[in-house]
């Protein structure tokens, strides 16, 4: 899965970065042996889908941290979500820089004592236009970089305060636009999709299954999630869905019970193929 000048970087598999071996913080406040509130990280919750994934799990009572690169517009959602009754707190993250989130680990186990969900929502396009035959090669670097390698980074970053928490989740927020079974399908138009950004999400969704193959002997739910066409600054609010329709998806996954799918790629309506 990883070559080159990269593979010395993730010895055991991808769960197995250097980043994910660090300080795991299993005692958290507890009453009878059960945590006494759920914690959750959303990346890229400063506005948008994030933003109203951070705010609808937060409404649930959970504790919600709230990641993001930009401290001001950090600080605002924070407010915001306070003023709205969810107990959230900023976490500065920059999803492509290895110090920042190893920094953000930290943060969480210092400031909340562990994590039990993971929503890898941050993500981005690489502008317009995208077709094979002319994209720079630069922008498809740059948009793996954050949509596809930083969701390695983060979910390795925080894994062994996952693997101490009772009930752990992780939703990689993907897009149907990713699915090569859909955009092979004769008479389905998928539109004129972005190729960088296209070739991320099928990325993202095989990285998943990845995840849940060499963490099947784990109690982790790990799922993709489309939130469907949704309209916020990533297409240039031309989407036909709200942030709070988009959000519904990654909050029903984060919210799966025990015994609930794991492996799977999901939207409002029910199962997206591969």
């Amino acid at each position: 899965m990883v070559s080159g000048d990269d593979h010395g970087q993730y010895p055991c598999g991808i769960a197995a970065h250097p980043i994910g071996l660090g300080r795991c913080t299993r005692n958290r406040g507890t009453i009878g042996g059960v945590s006494e509130q759920t914690i959750a990280l959303v990346t890229g919750a400063n506005k948008g889908i994030g933003y109203e994934i951070a705010a609808g799990l937060g409404a649930l009572g959970w504790r919600i941290g709230v990641g993001a690169r930009d401290r001001q517009r950090r600080d605002t959602a924070v407010e915001k979500l306070r003023a709205a009754g969810t107990d959230a707190f900023g976490v500065p993250l920059d999803v492509t820089d290895d110090a920042s989130v190893a920094a953000a680990a930290e943060l969480i186990a210092d400031h909340a004592g562990g994590l039990d969900v993971l929503v890898n929502n941050a993500a981005i396009t690489g502008g317009m236009p995208q077709t094979p035959t002319t994209v720079d090669p630069a922008t498809v670097r740059i948009v793996v970089e954050t949509n596809v390698i930083g969701v390695i980074r983060v979910t390795n970053a925080v894994l062994p305060m996952l693997r101490a928490s009772a009930s752990p989740r992780i939703v990689n927020m993907s897009s149907s636009v990713g699915s090569l079974a859909l955009q092979t399908t004769p008479g389905i138009d998928m539109g004129p999709v972005p190729a960088a950004y296209l070739a991320s999400k099928t990325f993202l969704n095989a990285l998943t299954i990845q995840y849940v193959k060499e963490l099947g002997d784990t109690n982790i739910l790990i799922n993709s999630g489309c939130p469907g066409f949704t309209a916020t600054d990533l297409n240039d609010f031309r989407g036909v869905r709200t942030p709070q329709q988009g959000a519904a998806v990654a909050i029903r996954l984060a919210t799966l019970p025990d015994d609930g799918p794991t492996g799977g790629f999901f939207d409002d309506a029910g199962t997206v193929p591969w």
